[in-house]
């Protein structure tokens, strides 16, 4: 099978250049929030995730011929892959978890942009920082509170 890769036009180049630089934003607020507080993946991680996999699924959508969504699955399972080694595990505690799971959920968001899905990758970025940002609130430790049996 041949496959080629299509000529953009100035204003279809414009808008995948858009693209990326919307996938880094989205990336660095998650990051910023995780930098925050600590966490040793930060802006620069999660910029370079949720970027890379817009630009991995734009170039995959660029190619006559192709089938993005392979793309798709290699970037879900590269990230994962990624994730694991943030993962550690000390006796009875695990740490990284977290950072794993919102790295691989934020490639989603890049991969979302890519197909030009704003909507749907704005959305899943305020979910990610909510998820992060809210077990910092009082209320929401009140809320989630391990309560022990008599």
């Amino acid at each position: 099978m041949i496959m080629m890769i299509n000529n953009l036009d100035f204003h279809e180049n414009i808008e995948i250049v858009l693209r990326v630089l919307i996938a880094f934003l989205l990336g660095a607020i998650i990051g910023w929030e995780r930098e925050r507080h600590g966490v040793s993946a930060g802006i620069r991680t999660y910029g370079a995730i949720c970027l890379g996999a817009c630009a991995f699924g734009v170039v995959s959508l660029s190619i006559t011929g192709a089938d993005p969504s392979r793309v798709a699955a290699q970037v879900a399972t590269g990230v994962g892959f990624l994730g694991g080694g943030v993962i550690f595990r000390q006796e009875k505690y695990i740490n990284g978890l977290t950072t794993a799971a919102t790295l691989w959920a934020t490639a989603g968001v890049g991969l979302a942009i890519a197909c030009g899905m704003y909507t749907v990758s704005i959305l899943t970025s305020i979910l990610i920082f909510l998820l992060l940002y809210l077990p910092r609130l009082s209320w929401w430790k009140k809320l989630s509170a391990k309560r022990k049996l008599d």
